[in-house]
């Protein structure tokens, strides 16, 4: 079966950092490409960064580019999101995500997410 679990959100002050972590079962990573995905409250999803299954390329939105830095333990099974730098408008609940490829637009495995709140 798989599934995909979230950790290591929380509170934090402007400035701060967060690591997210997201722990595959039922698959290994180089199946998969994995994707960090946000939604606040009254806004659209956004895609945050991925990683892809081939190589371990990382790919990220504009809005989080020298940021946030993604990477993965292959022997963990586990897609690691680390936020530096965070800002109010990071505020939102993450989901990891498994793709067919960082490219593709359907999802095909979703977790439950973790919730980050930036502030003061």
């Amino acid at each position: 079966q798989v599934q995909l679990v979230e950790s290591g959100g929380g509170l934090v002050q402007p400035g701060g950092s967060l690591r997210l972590s997201c722990a595959a079962s039922g698959f290994t990573l180089d199946y998969y490409a994995i994707a960090w995905f946000r939604q606040a409250p009254g806004k659209e999803r956004e895609g945050v960064s991925c990683i892809s299954s081939s190589d371990g390329s990382p790919h990220y939105a504009d809005s989080v580019q020298g940021r946030f830095t993604i990477s993965r333990d292959i022997a963990k099974n586990t897609v690691y999101l680390q936020m530096d730098s965070l800002k109010p408008d990071d505020t939102a609940d993450y989901h990891c995500a498994a793709l067919l490829g960082c490219g593709e637009r359907v999802i095909q495995h979703w977790g439950r997410g973790t919730q980050v709140t930036v502030s003061s």
